[in-house]
């Protein structure tokens, strides 16, 4: 249901911005006597939730004993290059996507690429997946995707050219304090390739995103948070996961709420972000007319009257 909604809000969205799009170029060629140009609406486009099933593990991947508090793990092939782990109990809703190629300290690869889509696409249309948390299972190494729930990048140590990439994917990034990060691509004659172009800028303001790509700096989490490249700087523990800790408590954070309004939120702010404020506002709009037929919302008002915590089941 939860991905139901947000996939008719993102085709509510598209329309309003097709009609304003097409209302603006009308009020441009009317102007067109009085001013040598006239502003457009620029459109993004909508995302669709996948058909694909989920299941529990994973098919193609073997299910796992418990570890460090996890109450599943799954495993990719024989090269166990991801790793994928629902938590429970007081942390159930959140999904742990580890990645595991130490031999290339996580370098990306076809097969984890691959691997990776194939996990996004059954988390889409997982109705019981409230947040995910992208991390390494390679000590000192971090190396999320297009998935209507929140993201968040635990980064424990370093992220350079396409791990960083992929953090900025992300919604939200965590960094320890003595991790490393960089888009180095340019030392090598290339460019960041997987959206780092795009996505820094859009995270620190262009000329600082310039001046980190051209000169291929390396920040630490300090740094890093100072310029707003990551939301949260934490000391690192002798575990070497404090960047992994404080992601899950702010996983922790995101789990009362109503799964279906948490999936449209994302989706208005990052659709509303392409756009100009009117067309921000129109689409705001669309994405708030989808969550007033939803049974969480009732369960919301009704859980507000009777004064208890809501039980909502994206729906």
């Amino acid at each position: 249901m939860a991905a139901t909604v947000a996939a008719a809000a993102a085709a509510a969205t598209l329309s309003l911005l097709q009609r304003r799009r097409a209302g603006l170029a009308a009020v441009a060629t009317a102007a067109s006597s009085s001013f040598s140009s006239s502003p457009s609406a620029s459109s993004s486009s909508s995302s669709s939730s996948s058909s694909c099933s989920p299941s529990r593990p994973l098919r193609g991947f073997a299910a796992l004993p418990p570890s460090r508090g996890y109450s599943s793990e799954a495993k990719a092939g024989g090269e166990e290059e991801l790793r994928v782990r629902y938590l429970d109990d007081e942390h159930k809703g959140i999904v742990v996507l580890g990645l595991n190629r130490a031999h290339a300290k996580n370098a990306l690869n076809k097969n984890l690429v691959k691997m990776m889509s194939k996990v996004m696409e059954a988390l889409k249309s997982d109705k019981k997946v409230r947040t995910v948390i992208f991390r390494s299972e390679v000590p000192g190494v971090f190396c999320a995707a297009n998935l209507p729930v929140p993201t968040i990048a635990a980064i424990d140590g370093i992220a350079l050219g396409g791990g960083l990439e992929l953090a900025l994917a992300c919604d939200i990034r965590v960094a320890a304090t003595s991790a490393k990060m960089g888009l180095v691509e340019t030392k090598l004659a290339i460019i960041p390739g997987a959206g780092g172009t795009q996505r820094l800028p859009r995270t620190i303001g262009v000329s600082l995103a310039k001046e980190l790509i051209f000169s291929a700096r390396v920040v630490d989490g300090e740094e890093a948070k100072s310029i707003g490249l990551v939301g949260h700087a934490v000391e690192q523990n002798d575990a070497g996961d404090a960047a992994y800790r404080k992601a899950l408590a702010l996983a922790k954070e995101f789990l009362p709420q109503g799964p279906v309004a948490m999936r449209v939120a994302k989706l208005a702010i990052n659709q509303g972000m392409e756009v100009d404020l009117l067309t921000g506002l129109a689409i705001e709009e669309a994405c708030y007319a989808q969550t007033i037929p939803t049974k969480d919302r009732i369960e919301g008002l009704l859980a507000f009257k009777e004064k208890r915590p809501p039980r909502y089941k994206g729906e």
